[in-house]
């Protein structure tokens, strides 16, 4: 059976983010695997370029109390519809925004803890 790759591809194209995140979850599960990205070889050897951060990652740790507020932040950080923002918000501990300078995570943390979430710079 030949699977048919450019089908497959373009379903995935037209995919929201929540429902990529339910098809690795699943796929996960079903074949006992973790979809983690690897890490660098460099980056285990240590020495200076372990010691220099270009690039950081933004992860919504938790929603807290005001989940509406967060909702709408995600929305409006991530430029996504309301169903997206609410799948991430749900789905939270969830990276929202990636490879960014540490002045525009810091920002963008800054905005997220303004209406009570928790979030961590990777």
């Amino acid at each position: 059976m030949a699977l048919d790759v450019d089908g497959i591809i373009a379903q995935l194209k037209d995919a929201s983010i929540l429902e990529l995140n339910d098809l690795v979850k699943s796929i996960e599960d079903e074949f006992g695997v973790k979809a983690a990205a690897p890490v660098a070889a460099g980056a285990a050897a240590g020495g200076d370029a372990a010691a220099t951060k270009d690039t950081y990652d933004v992860e919504l740790t938790e929603a807290g109390q005001e989940k509406v507020k967060v909702i709408k932040a995600v929305r409006e950080i991530t430029g996504q519809g309301l169903k997206d923002a609410k799948g991430l918000v749900d789905a939270a501990p969830k990276v929202i925004k990636e490879g960014l300078s540490e002045d525009d995570a810091n920002k963008i943390k800054e905005q997220l803890e303004e209406v009570g979430a928790t979030v961590t710079l990777k």
